[in-house]
């Protein structure tokens, strides 16, 4: 049977999704000084409550030395690192499910990306201790009994989000954060059981997957989600971090710890797109690599219901949808309800006022070069609304 939006999937252990929507993670950029939620953040997710019938929160760094990941002068990245945080994830939770969706907490360490933590005079740790030319910054390489708290950390991270009543987390190793520094060769210069060979390389991932899988097991409910998040390929010219080969041989390996779900982050090209030197579509790859237990999230490119559909009978089981739902909060209720030819597919001052943006995605999407973020459609005739700073952050600021 080929694959509609409005299918009602069930994932692995039980979870039942009402459509194959997906909110992915992205920054809100309204965390309060020690990465809590503000008022803006829980408004914003409350207007994307019936955005997917999957609800990913953006990420939260799980170590006290994992972040901040954003710039000074703007809001917080947001934190989960100690239990002073449970009533930030607790209203993010109760903001996301007040419609019946599924939320999900993303969980990270930002590693060598924590330049809040460094514009703060703190230390920044990474796999190895290297000069990168894009950080103004020094990084410390980790010991050995760092990296084993920063594992505790991810599955103490997973059951404050059970205890906040989410209804999973997905576990984030994409977008040059830190279990990708670990598994790239480009970022993991070590020598010793976290690196050296791709096996090597491929050990702190499969560490934190173990810890959280068996945080869900012992302390949530057994529909309870956990899924994965991946760059699929780490290449940028001539230096190659990892292939999609590669990332396909880790993969393989994480999902024999029974995952609902595998997502990957693709930038250039969309849902559609091609690794170098592939001969098809990352999702066409992955389809063939997964079991049938395990669903494929895709995202990139899509602002109306055709590409959705699209991308869901061809590449994926899930579609995820970004930038589309920063400019239309209902997407996926417009398709629930048949009325996917109302979705809203471009920004402007009218639909800026339903949006419920924070003031920092105002202010990040009407600077110039909107912080390395893919752009909004007609983000041009907003412009004038913002704020006229510019930000040069050393990486794109993305969950």
């Amino acid at each position: 049977m080929v694959n509609q939006l409005r299918d009602t999937v069930t994932l692995r252990h039980g979870a039942k999704l009402h459509n194959r929507i997906v909110l992915p993670p992205m920054l809100t950029f309204s965390g309060k000084e020690g990465g809590f939620a503000s008022d803006d953040t829980i408004n914003y997710y409350k207007a994307r409550s019936q955005a997917g019938g999957l609800l990913i929160a953006e990420y939260h760094y799980v170590s006290e030395t994992g972040g901040p990941c954003t710039p000074p002068g703007i809001p917080e990245q947001l934190g989960i690192y100690d239990d002073e945080h449970l009533d930030s994830i607790r209203a993010i939770a109760s903001a996301l499910k007040k419609d019946g969706n599924k939320a999900i907490l993303q969980i990270h360490h930002g590693g060598r990306e924590a330049m809040g933590r460094a514009a703060k005079g703190k230390e920044v740790l990474a796999p190895s201790a290297i000069d990168y030319s894009f950080l103004s910054y020094p990084v410390r390489e980790m010991t050995n009994e760092e990296i084993e708290e920063i594992i505790k950390d991810f599955g103490r991270a997973a059951k404050r989000a059970i205890d906040a009543g989410f209804d999973g987390v997905e576990i984030h190793g994409a977008n040059h954060y830190g279990i990708q520094q670990f598994f790239s060769k480009l970022s993991n210069h070590r020598t010793d059981k976290w690196g050296g060979s791709l096996e090597k390389r491929m050990s702190f991932p499969l560490a934190v997957v173990k810890e959280v899988k068996s945080v869900i097991d012992q302390y949530a409910p057994e529909n309870f989600i956990i899924g994965y998040r991946i760059s699929p390929e780490e290449i940028h010219g001539d230096d190659i971090g990892y292939t999609y080969d590669e990332a396909m041989q880790l993969i393989q390996e994480v999902i024999k710890y029974e995952l609902d779900y595998i997502h990957l982050s693709l930038w250039a090209g969309g849902y559609s797109a091609i690794p170098h030197g592939g001969q098809k579509s990352f999702g066409e790859y992955y389809k063939e690599i997964l079991d049938d237990k395990t669903k494929l999230i895709v995202v990139g490119g899509v602002f109306d219901e055709a590409s959705a559909q699209e991308a869901v009978e061809k590449y994926t089981d899930l579609i995820a949808v970004g930038r589309g739902t920063l400019v239309d909060p209902e997407f996926g209720k417009k398709i629930d309800e048949g009325k996917g030819d109302t979705i809203v597919h471009e920004i402007s001052p009218e639909q800026l006022e339903k949006v419920c943006w924070t003031p920092g995605l105002l202010r990040v999407f009407t600077s110039e070069g909107q912080m390395g973020l893919p752009p909004i459609p007609n983000a041009e005739s907003i412009k004038h609304l913002g704020s006229n700073d510019n930000f040069s952050p050393s990486t794109s600021a993305t969950s």
